[in-house]
């Protein structure tokens, strides 16, 4: 019987299978063929507070906000009709959407925002200059050096054909994983997978309700790290 050689790749070598219960068709698989944007940042960001509201003015160089992202292959993944956008999350809660340089968030004295680009079916741009990470106000409670794993996809509800793949996607900062050092635990369903690769997934074989999701970032002998923001859980709606 032919079995699918990408997906046994990325189970034994991206990742590590570990265990599976009543949710047993659950994979993932590597996401590839997406354009890499090496050369697009976030250059510089300006944030003007009035009371809670903090208006911001990203300058972005080579990456274009509300163009739809080219690539050579149909990934079958959720995509939105305004194009590429920025992904704006605060103390890592759900992501806010933006697809201008300018525009205006409520952040709190203390919040820790990360922003980062994003492709127009959400896949993050993980080069070094496409994030933009800091803390506001005087309540500097966080050590910013620290390892941080942020979650990112998939987020809210999915109908008909959206339903089929799904986009796993997280964004490291100060850190990296690979086979030998750290990974990110990812949970869903209770079928639980070891990441070593800081790289899109699809999720494929989900039953439609409610989707539960856990990212943990752990050490190289499976212990969860110490670090603010971890784990990650969500839930998602599949109709």
């Amino acid at each position: 019987m032919l079995m699918n050689l990408n997906k046994i790749y990325v189970l034994l070598i991206s990742c590590i299978f570990i265990s599976c219960g009543s949710s047993e068709n659950i994979t993932i698989t590597k996401l590839e063929g997406s354009p890499k944007y090496e050369n697009s940042k976030i250059s510089s960001v300006n944030a003007i507070k009035n009371d809670s509201i903090y208006s911001f003015f990203f300058e972005i160089e080579n990456y274009e906000l509300g163009a739809q992202t080219i690539n050579n292959m149909n990934n079958d993944l959720a995509n939105s009709a305004k194009g590429q956008h920025i992904h704006f999350i605060v103390n890592n809660g759900p992501y806010f959407a933006h697809y201008n340089q300018d525009f205006s968030a409520d952040v709190n004295d203390g919040d820790v925002v990360l922003a980062f680009l994003s492709r127009s079916y959400h896949e993050s741009v993980k080069n070094p200059n496409a994030y933009f990470l800091t803390q506001f106000g005087e309540n500097q409670s966080y050590d910013l050096t620290n390892e941080f794993l942020f979650y990112s996809r998939p987020k809210g509800t999915y109908k008909g054909n959206d339903t089929k793949k799904l986009l796993l996607d997280f964004y490291l900062v100060n850190t990296d994983i690979s086979p030998t050092g750290n990974k990110v635990k990812a949970t869903i369903n209770d079928v639980v997978f070891l990441i070593d690769e800081w790289t899109p997934y699809y999720i494929e074989g989900l039953p439609l309700g409610e989707i539960s999701i856990k990212l943990e970032l752990v050490n190289n002998d499976g212990v969860l790290i110490e670090t603010p923001f971890n784990p990650s859980e969500r839930t998602v709606i599949l109709e």
